[in-house]
């Protein structure tokens, strides 16, 4: 019951992760202009929405692959992932020039989605079967 649960999250979870994207995640008052993953000014912060949508998208279709590899690089992904959504936080809301940028909402329906995939996919929804090695005698 816990698996289907946690199987159902990891799929919103990457699903929001793709939309937060698009949600603004900071206003920079000094520029009065609102930064979002897909958008910065110049683009200075280039674009850490188009990783982020790569890397989800792999492990929603992962999370929806009934296979044991794709369980054990969905773990290694959603890890790379939430690395990158930290640097991209912390790049994204630090301060500069004696200027603090007002975080939005996405920038933290960002952070969180990506910490909820990555425990989503540390426990898997994966029926594992049993194999039955049967060895015969030799006969001389």
């Amino acid at each position: 019951m816990l698996l289907k649960i946690m199987h159902w999250l990891g799929i919103v979870a990457a699903i929001t992760l793709i939309i937060s994207c698009f949600l603004p995640w900071a206003y920079y008052p000094d520029l009065k202009d609102t930064f979002t993953g897909f958008y910065s000014y110049q683009n200075q912060y280039g674009k850490p929405g188009k990783m982020i949508v790569v890397i989800s998208a792999i492990v929603l279709l992962f999370i929806l692959l009934p296979k044991i590899w794709a369980k054990r690089v969905n773990l290694f992904l959603a890890a790379l992932g939430l690395g990158y959504a930290i640097k991209s936080y912390i790049l994204y809301s630090g301060c500069y020039n004696t200027y603090c940028p007002q975080k939005q909402a996405g920038i933290y329906v960002m952070i969180f989605s990506a910490i909820i995939l990555l425990i989503t996919t540390a426990f898997p929804q994966l029926k594992i079967q049993k194999r039955v090695v049967v060895v015969e005698a030799v006969k001389e």
